[in-house]
């Protein structure tokens, strides 16, 4: 196991059913992720994929939303911790009467995702005698199925909407079957192996694998995760965070096209007051931008192309109506939904989709160009019809500059907003460089002057003398934290956005934390990824000392773990937003990249 373990009471967390978000380990398999609670329970889990109608949702309704338990029938404490290299969890529940460890593996096949769903809970008696008890309720599926059982000629199967679940084990007592549920307890001894797993299939047949190949498979899973890892280089400061924020990435890359999810869940509030509540689990160009960054860094070569390949698939199909974001799949994204659901702790509302995808957000072209650029560094050759795909998009930033949009943070009030003019002046400058590699067709001349003209627009417009810092759009005296990111691009590391960090962190900094721009505070809580690239931004103009220090506060607000949510809140640092989030650990391996690099130059 790793230093990522803590040792704690088990603490009253549920209220009305629902545990701390602070309280979840995530669990994959290459298309879905599972999130296990403190206290055993497996309170999410969609599947056959990350995107789809959740059997098992009692993150977001508590009574009705279905859930996996396992737990001593006694009080006891906590101790867990992912194994080495792994996305595999060991918890650790110790009672008065003895101790007892959980492994828990969403299972991979010898040659990738096994073609069925394989949660595999392995118990292990440590110490004493220990009472366990386990159980297997799905539920409504968003309000859309009655689950119910079906004794079939193997056994009692459960059945919700077009998903098909059956219980393996041994060693599990003997099972209680009713109408919605699958149940059962046993004792635990030193030195005894027991088994609960949850096989899944979704339109088509169950597969019932024997229990002790399903056992075999938490060990070959937990092989086929330090695999991978053995191809991670990083030898720099905060390893153990900077490797699990990679393995967390892995979490939410989408094996079958390569797509990367913001984040494994939807509907976790942004306030506790409600209404931010959004669904995350589509790939946005953005966030796919900045895995690759992290990835190609890592050397980590495969899921590089998969999603470089599948994300430039997708715009080719939508020609010059580049989206935002699209579904894993890499179809156009469903509208949101607002469901008939409580949320979880009974903040709503509960969201099924996103209407972002449409709204024009010129950061996007940027995002595009980077990954790009990215792929083509690292020794990569774009084929032709992505060439003139490039070339006319590049054109399209140079008309498109000019306009109003919805910004970065995809609001509805529609500005000249200062980061969106930057998205496009990075656009063209890597077009630039991509035609004068000879990978793309067109008017690099063109580019680079339009990309002057931005320049030029930004510094004479979007600069306040009064407030010392680059504004959120012109004649705004309000800031905007994005900007950030174009200190990490390149636009501006001179004196100038070295007083604009001090401003946002004046204004907008509680502690070492940061939030989105002016006003945010009264709607959501502090957004974790701005403060690490805080920590990029304060490295890149020369502040090294402070980014260091940032980084060391930074890196402990993680749980217990080394997960983060997409928010913190200032008030008790409790987890708000959807988790596991993507961009913040992006955000920190980014910025420990950028330390480390300042290090070595």
């Amino acid at each position: 196991m790793t230093a990522e373990s803590s040792t704690q009471p088990h603490p009253n967390e549920r209220i009305n059913g629902y545990a701390e978000l602070r309280s979840y380990a995530a669990i994959g398999d290459g298309r879905t992720v599972a999130l296990v609670a403190r206290d055993g329970a497996v309170d999410w889990y969609p599947t056959p994929d990350l995107d789809s109608v959740p059997s098992f949702a009692a993150l977001l309704d508590a009574d009705d939303g279905g859930r996996i338990e396992l737990r001593p029938e006694e009080d006891f404490r906590v101790e867990r911790a992912y194994v080495d290299g792994t996305n595999v969890l060991a918890t650790t529940f110790t009672t008065a009467s003895g101790s007892v460890r959980v492994t828990d593996s969403l299972n991979t096949g010898v040659a990738g995702r096994l073609p069925w769903g394989e949660l595999a809970r392995r118990i292990e008696g440590l110490a004493g005698t220990v009472r366990m008890r386990w159980s297997v309720a799905p539920g409504n599926c968003f309000g859309t199925a009655s689950p119910w059982v079906e004794d079939s000629a193997h056994g009692p199967v459960l059945h919700a909407q077009q998903t098909t679940i059956g219980v393996r084990g041994f060693q599990h007592g003997g099972q209680q079957v009713s109408d919605r549920s699958i149940s059962g307890s046993f004792s635990t001894s030193p030195g005894s192996r027991h088994l609960v797993a949850v096989v899944s299939t979704h339109d088509e047949p169950l597969a019932l694998p024997d229990p002790q190949t399903v056992d075999a498979g938490v060990d070959r899973t937990i092989a086929n995760w330090q695999s991978w890892m053995k191809e991670f280089t990083y030898d720099g400061p905060w390893s153990e965070a900077v490797q699990r924020s990679a393995l967390a990435l892995k979490l939410l890359i989408h094996s079958p096209s390569g797509a990367v999810a913001a984040a494994a869940t939807t509907s976790l509030p942004e306030s506790l007051a409600g209404g931010k509540n959004w669904d995350y689990r589509y790939a946005w160009v953005r966030d796919t931008a900045y895995t690759l960054n992290a990835l190609t860094r890592f050397g980590l070569r495969e899921e590089v192309h998969a999603a470089v390949a599948g994300m430039l698939k997708s715009i080719r199909s939508q020609g010059k109506d580049l989206q935002v974001f699209t579904a894993l799949n890499g179809e156009p994204a469903d509208g949101a939904e607002e469901l008939d659901l409580p949320g979880w702790r009974g903040i709503g509302p509960v969201v099924r989709g996103n209407n972002a995808a449409s709204q024009l957000q010129m950061g996007v072209f940027g995002d595009l160009f980077n990954i790009v650029q990215l792929y083509v560094d690292a020794g990569h050759v774009l084929d032709t019809g992505t060439g003139r795909l490039l070339a006319d998009l590049a054109d399209l930033a140079c008309d498109t500059w000019q306009k109003r949009d919805a910004g970065m943070w995809e609001l509805y009030d529609e500005q000249h907003y200062t980061t969106s003019k930057l998205g496009c002046w990075h656009a063209l400058s890597c077009a630039s460089h991509l035609a004068d590699l000879g990978q793309i067709p067109g008017p690099s001349d063109r580019w680079r002057a339009e990309k002057d003209r931005i320049e030029a627009w930004v510094r004479e417009n979007c600069w306040s003398e009064e407030r010392g810092s680059y504004v959120w759009y012109p004649g705004s005296d309000k800031l905007d934290a994005s900007i950030l990111l174009h200190a990490i691009s390149g636009f501006d590391r001179s004196e100038r956005m070295s007083s604009t960090l001090d401003a946002l962190r004046e204004e907008l900094g509680r502690g070492p934390l940061l939030y989105r721009y002016s006003g945010a505070e009264k709607e959501e809580g502090t957004f974790v990824a701005c403060a690490f690239w805080m920590v990029s931004a304060l490295t890149h103009v020369g502040r090294r000392d402070e980014a260091v220090e940032l980084m060391d506060q930074l890196v402990p607000l993680a749980n217990d773990v080394g997960l983060y949510t997409e928010m913190i809140a200032e008030e008790d640092s409790a987890f708000l937003g959807n988790f596991p989030q993507g961009l913040s650990h992006l955000a920190l391996i980014t910025a420990a990249l950028t330390v480390n690099d300042s290090r070595t130059d």
